[in-house]
């Protein structure tokens, strides 16, 4: 018989009911570790971006900008904990007294972890990292990306979008990456794929102090941040002092 590889065996159809048990113990697994490891990091802010630009870049400098200001904001810093602009921003975080955490996922090649995180967690699955990089922050900055930074965006802003999010600010930065797509999407208003009201959802800009005027107008108006108390017999006084 003709061995078959991981991806023709997928594409066959259904697994059996006992490997599919074991893939939805797995997910389990991810989920409850993940949301154990990162119950008391908030409130963050997420930065997405890419993992090919190295130190001294522009976009790299702008990152570790942008992190810096996230720590004197009083929020921890949080991307997918690799290299490039995740690394950036986390540095910027880190060496500017501010919290630093990351949610890694395995990857054949560029996807490590970055030695500017106070914590981090390595997960399985794409998707189960998407949902903790949303689920803890209260903004999202984009800086210039390939395929996975659009995917992470245009969730986000679909999630927004929907309302099954709160619309929380979602700004990008590096207006001329991001020309060619804001004409796309002024595109889609003019074809009536998505409302004019949707423009709103984004906002481009290339300063720092018009970013951040931006998220601090939305968060100083809708919420007030409330920290989660840890439950020393659940060994969270353990987990929280590496944060602090």
């Amino acid at each position: 018989m003709k061995y078959k590889s991981k991806e023709e065996i997928y594409l066959d159809g259904p697994r059996s009911r006992q490997y599919e048990l074991g893939f939805l113990l797995r997910v389990m697994w991810n989920f409850f570790k993940g949301l154990r490891a990162m119950h008391f990091i908030g409130p963050c802010i997420t930065v997405f971006g890419s993992a090919r630009f190295k130190d001294g870049h522009p976009y790299y400098d702008l990152a570790e900008l942008v992190g810096g200001r996230i720590a004197k904001y009083g929020f921890t810093t949080m991307t997918g904990g690799g290299p490039g602009i995740m690394e950036a921003a986390n540095k910027g975080a880190f060496e500017n007294g501010g919290k630093s955490v990351g949610c890694n996922v395995k990857l054949p090649f560029e996807q490590h972890p970055n030695p500017y995180m106070h914590k981090w967690i390595t997960l399985r699955y794409f998707f189960i990292r998407k949902v903790l990089l949303l689920k803890y922050s209260y903004a999202f900055i984009v800086l210039p990306g390939g395929f996975g930074t659009m995917d992470e965006l245009y969730e986000t802003l679909t999630l927004v979008q929907t309302g099954v999010i709160r619309d929380f600010p979602i700004v990008l930065m590096g207006k001329d990456y991001y020309e060619p797509m804001q004409t796309f999407i002024k595109r889609m208003v003019e074809e009536k794929t998505v409302s004019e009201n949707d423009l709103k959802l984004l906002l481009i800009t290339d300063d720092i102090d018009e970013a951040f005027h931006h998220i601090d107008k939305y968060i100083t108006a809708h919420f007030s941040v409330k920290q989660q108390k840890p439950r020393w017999w659940l060994g969270e006084y353990r987990r929280l002092s590496k944060l602090e």
